[in-house]
């Protein structure tokens, strides 16, 4: 009977060591995945929530700079300057609607992995720096405010975080299954992420959640009012999208049986919608685009020799109350004839200080887990911190990233997932640095991305009155040393947002 009781109480010990392991394990992820303010909002919320956790004297806002690799030129210590200077300039949303029609092939095809369609010098132009509140954590909002459970509510999160910058879902729903199920644990089916993203298609403004731009625009049509001019709206877009991309007005007209002056009243309505609902929502609480408040500022000295610093913001220094500790103490070092009441208060203070103690060194797990994770992209991205070059970013996925610095490739997904770097060349998300390689028939290894900047080049410098052709485009491309075929540079061409050469005249 006394071994039986042993045995229970050991298997009840074991069995509340895994849950607490489990529950430390999930505050570090759910930390690691969370941007600068939104980490400062968490910790303010768990302060409030726990008496024992408490802040004291903030520190200077950055951290003490890592010196990174530097191909053994050395570093500075120089700091980074904490001034994020706005910088403006609105897109209007007729050329944007303009842009994103002439660009309708890349709806079809893989994404590059930063940009959202935009130009990159322009949306370097566009990023403004400040502490407001960006899109998706509108959409949060929205999202707290919407009866679902727990379970459609971590998926929604996830598509949240994976929405582009336009606001549009470019992976297809069976990949995010597989997402959730490798690196969330969830067991999650297609058809339960297509009703999240029904619903996520549900939130303002109209758009958000759509996978092409057809299905954004149609998405907005469908909130407009019943009338004749919205029917006609959803008949184009539905029906005579080639021609509404191309531009193909009288075509149109005669296919719905229009007066010129109908014609051009249906034409003025498609131009109202928005094909970037996400650079929209930007607007909504800033100036252009969403704000944004790095996380890593990255120096890059005249040596070539690249340092960083962590951006603090206003995260508080946390430690246990002095008080709780005291009073954890001295009910412990009298515990001999303790009434109910104390027993009681004896557990409610330890359960507190092991929460903030949990908390605080899921904060610093935090902190280690996103210094390494930059060190590495850092080194492996290193002639890109040195000169800007978009031409200098090697292939690079998310498991060189994990292999490199030993942490889960879902560690470097969350990590990459929500962070920027503020640079010498400008202000970058984390993922724009990750892109995928194209092998040469001869086995060579290039970075999709340095093809991209190298394509974009060749258009910038072309002759406007007599545009390259996709074949000449491949030719001058191969002189530069990246053989690739002409489907692929029509692959990337339109994933860069530019027509074809007929429509660059």
């Amino acid at each position: 009977m006394a071994q039986s009781q042993v045995q229970v109480e050991k298997q009840e010990q074991a069995l509340r060591q895994t849950q607490n392991f489990s529950q430390q394990q999930l505050l570090q992820a759910q930390l690691v995945e969370l941007p600068l303010n939104q980490l400062v909002d968490r910790i303010n919320a768990e302060m409030d929530d726990n008496p024992a956790l408490e802040a004291a004297s903030p520190d200077d806002g950055i951290e003490a700079e890592h010196d990174v690799y530097d191909d053994g030129r050395g570093s500075t210590d120089d700091s980074s300057d904490d001034d994020f200077a706005a910088r403006t300039e609105r897109e209007e949303r007729m050329s944007a609607l303009d842009e994103a029609l002439s660009s309708i092939g890349r709806d079809d095809e893989e994404l590059p992995v930063y940009s959202g369609g935009h130009n990159q010098a322009d949306e370097r132009e566009d990023m403004v720096y400040g502490d407001t509140v960006s899109f998706y954590d509108q959409l949060k909002q929205q999202m707290a405010e919407t009866d679902i459970d727990d379970r459609r509510r971590e998926i929604m999160e996830y598509l949240i975080g994976s929405l582009d910058d336009d606001g549009l879902l470019r992976k297809t729903s069976d990949s995010i299954a597989d997402e959730l199920t490798i690196y969330h644990g969830m067991d999650v089916t297609e058809a339960d992420v297509e009703e999240v993203v029904g619903m996520l298609q549900d939130f303002d403004p109209p758009g958000i959640g759509a996978r092409t731009l057809q299905e954004c625009l149609l998405l907005q049509i469908a909130r407009r009012p019943p009338s004749r001019l919205k029917d006609l709206m959803e008949e184009v877009v539905s029906h005579h999208f080639d021609a509404f991309t191309k531009k193909h007005w009288d075509r149109l007209r005669s296919a719905l049986s229009l007066t010129e002056l109908q014609t051009e009243t249906l034409i003025a309505e498609l131009r109202r919608l928005n094909p970037k609902p996400g650079a929209a929502m930007g607007e909504t609480v800033g100036r252009g685009m969403h704000q944004i408040t790095p996380d890593f500022i990255v120096d890059t000295n005249d040596d070539g020799s690249v340092t960083f610093a962590l951006n603090t913001g206003d995260i508080p220094e946390l430690h246990v109350s002095q008080s709780f500790a005291d009073t954890l103490k001295e009910y412990q070092d009298n515990r001999a004839g303790m009434s109910r009441q104390m027993k009681e208060a004896l557990l409610y203070t330890k359960k507190k200080v092991e929460a903030a103690q949990g908390f605080i060194e899921a904060v610093k797990v935090r902190r280690r887990t996103l210094t390494t994770t930059m060190e590495a992209i850092i080194h492996w991205q290193h002639r890109f911190f040195e000169d800007g070059d978009e031409a200098s970013l090697r292939p690079m996925i998310l498991k060189d990233i994990a292999e490199r610095t030993g942490l889960d490739i879902s560690t470097i997904s969350r990590v990459s997932n929500s962070k920027y770097a503020q640079t010498r060349w400008g202000t970058f998300p984390l993922r724009h640095f990750f892109s995928d390689s194209y092998v040469t028939e001869s086995g060579e290894e290039l970075s999709t991305r340095s093809i991209k900047a190298a394509l974009k080049d060749i258009i910038d410098a072309e002759d406007k009155r007599k545009p390259l052709n996709d074949d000449a485009i491949r030719e001058q491309l191969a002189a530069k040393g990246y053989p690739i075929a002409r489907r692929t540079v029509a692959k990337y061409r339109e994933q860069l947002g530019i027509p074809i050469a007929r429509l660059r005249k």
